[in-house]
């Protein structure tokens, strides 16, 4: 399946630019296999503030529900989202040359009181996709047993991993990887 869209997506995915895609495309990835209608948008708070505002503004209107939000250096997106959009936004860091991407996440985490940004791992795209996911599953009985099946799957590949380590031993696996 490429993207899950339709006309009612439940999630934003928004980054400052298209460098942040790889990224944000993980986020993307996890919603896609737990079949959650998303959109997926380049908007920059510096570069372009009035459509990032406009955005932010329509978000809810569009039925979004959580807003996730990638952004390196001074990542000003995730916490401008979260100072209009009135539910929950997950804030990715992104890594960058000079800080390795701290800046990123200290910039997104440390948001003053009353306007909280969910803030995810350095690159964590995954875990972005995933915590949208079991954001929407508290009202969505169908969605958090594809979340289960989901983390019975990560469980399984892990099992696996462990039963060939255990049948060749560790230089064999490492050869073998």
């Amino acid at each position: 399946m490429d993207d899950v869209r339709n006309d009612m997506p439940l999630v934003g995915i928004v980054m400052g630019s298209d460098s942040d895609m790889p990224v944000m495309a993980k986020a993307a990835d996890v919603l896609e296999a737990l079949d959650i209608p998303y959109e997926m948008r380049i908007i920059s708070a510096h570069r372009e503030p009035d459509n990032f505002f406009e955005y932010a503004r329509s978000a809810e209107e569009k039925g979004l529900k959580v807003i996730i939000a990638g952004a390196g250096m001074a990542a000003h997106l995730p916490g401008m989202c979260a100072a209009i959009f009135p539910m929950p936004v997950i804030g990715i860091p992104m890594h960058t040359t000079s800080l390795g991407g701290r800046d990123s996440l200290y910039s997104i985490v440390q948001m003053p009181s009353g306007i909280p940004v969910a803030t995810v791992a350095i690159n964590g795209g995954v875990n972005g996709g995933l915590l949208a996911a079991k954001i929407l599953a508290t009202s969505d009985p169908e969605l958090l047993k594809r979340l289960k099946a989901y983390s019975m799957k990560l469980k399984e590949q892990v099992e696996a991993k462990d039963a060939r380590l255990q049948e060749a031993g560790y230089k064999t696996y490492i050869e073998k990887k």
